[in-house]
């Protein structure tokens, strides 16, 4: 397929399971959509290795429930069921991303099929180790590139150990400050916390309304897991966290270990961006994604919930905390004419507002069409340079997802 386009010119965009949020599967100039979703076999399971080889179509809770027996599993978890090489190919992450990183620490190689129907493997044919010094990082490089470079049909990914013992926790607070100086005091005391979701009350409320989960308060709340080895370790782990919680003017912590309510817990948050767009009948969205230093995370949410009032615009706050990230879904009706420019000056001045505070215009998401521009603010033009000819390089013609990441 990819030989043919190539020579007749003809554009390439790769299509994982269409969750992503920026628009990048978007045949802005026509061409030829690859469809990866019956590319969805896992190949191989090292066990020993805690690695495995699977197609790029393969959907990540698929690949858990494949791995289910063996004791292990693949931890990066975002809410959609997006498919492994989408995930690679946006850089994404999830609610397990303070303690497991993103999909950049969790590949290991890759099988790519460049413009003109080549095949390379990033890290060497067969090369499976957690680590290696040998020329560029290639995979790097893939991971993130949006089906700019080539298209991704093979990943070799990192497993994780399930743990032995879980629980999962909530606790509300007075206000959103609170909150975020109880994450950033549990992350610099280097308390072990597997999974630090925030929620403020708008996204609370819409928990309640949409998930059926009865037991909150509309309050800005924390999510929290906590895993180890024994019951005791857990406990200790929680009762640290809950110290903390506490200090900061936290309240009704309470955990539980119960495999239900842990997974009814999660299965809220994985619904959220859902349950938001339910506050209002027929509306248009767009999400944000910053991420910046855990220093500075709470003054960015702070700024960024004063923006949203000021613009007067619904706009719930949430996110994965724990690495400095989150999220705002901005909400307006679809009826109202003037109201996609408004939430995009609002979307676009939050992410300057991050990169103000050292941080990125987007944590996870990736760039696709709806952030192009941010990405030329983000970096100076000697850094834009190098991206392009790195795009020239391996794409000469400009047929893989043309019209993506840079404005030209």
């Amino acid at each position: 397929c990819h030989r043919l386009c190539y020579e007749y010119n003809t554009p390439i965009i790769p299509y994982g399971a269409g969750t992503g949020l920026e628009g990048g599967v978007n045949a802005v100039c026509g061409g030829v959509c690859i469809d990866m979703t019956a590319m969805n076999r896992v190949l191989e399971v090292n066990r020993e290795d805690f690695d495995c080889r699977v197609e790029a179509g393969c959907d990540w809770r698929s690949l858990n429930e494949y791995l289910r027996d063996t004791g292990l599993h693949f931890p990066i978890d975002p809410g959609a069921s997006a498919s492994v090489g989408g995930m690679a190919a946006t850089g994404a992450s999830g609610t397990n991303a303070v303690a497991f990183g993103a999909m950049k620490q969790n590949v290991l190689n890759l099988e790519v099929v460049l413009p003109d129907g080549r095949v390379t493997h990033t890290s060497g044919q067969s090369c499976r180790s957690r680590k290696s010094s040998a020329g560029y990082d290639l995979t790097s490089l893939f991971v993130g590139s949006e089906g700019t470079l080539g298209t991704i049909t093979q990943l070799c990914l990192k497993l994780s150990a399930i743990p032995e013992c879980v629980s999962s926790g909530v606790c509300t607070f007075p206000d959103d400050k609170s909150a975020i100086d109880s994450v950033i005091e549990t992350l610099q005391s280097s308390i072990p916390v597997a999974r630090v979701e925030y929620l403020d009350s708008v996204s609370i409320g819409a928990c309640l309304s949409y998930s059926k989960v009865t037991d909150l308060e509309v309050s800005p709340t924390l999510f929290l897991e906590f895993t180890g080895a024994t019951d005791e370790e857990v406990e200790r782990r929680a009762d640290n966290v809950r110290q903390i919680v506490e200090s900061n003017g936290g309240t009704n912590f309470r955990c539980s270990t119960d495999p239900t309510e842990r997974k009814q817990l999660w299965k809220a948050r994985h619904e959220l961006y859902y349950s938001c767009r339910s506050l209002i009948p027929d509306p248009l969205v767009i999400i944000t994604d910053v991420c910046v230093p855990i220093s500075r995370l709470t003054e960015m949410i702070v700024r960024a919930k004063a923006l949203i009032a000021r613009e007067g615009v619904l706009g719930p706050v949430f996110g994965h905390v724990g690495d400095g990230n989150f999220h705002s879904l901005l909400i307006v009706p679809r009826s109202d004419g003037q109201a996609l420019a408004r939430v995009k000056a609002v979307a676009t001045e939050m992410a300057e507002i991050a990169l103000e505070l050292c941080g990125t215009c987007t944590g996870e998401h990736g760039i696709g069409r709806g952030k192009v521009g941010l990405l030329n603010t983000q970096y100076d033009s000697v850094a834009m340079d190098v991206m392009r000819q790195l795009k020239k390089a391996l794409d000469p013609k400009n047929l893989m997802n043309p019209k993506k990441l840079f404005v030209d």
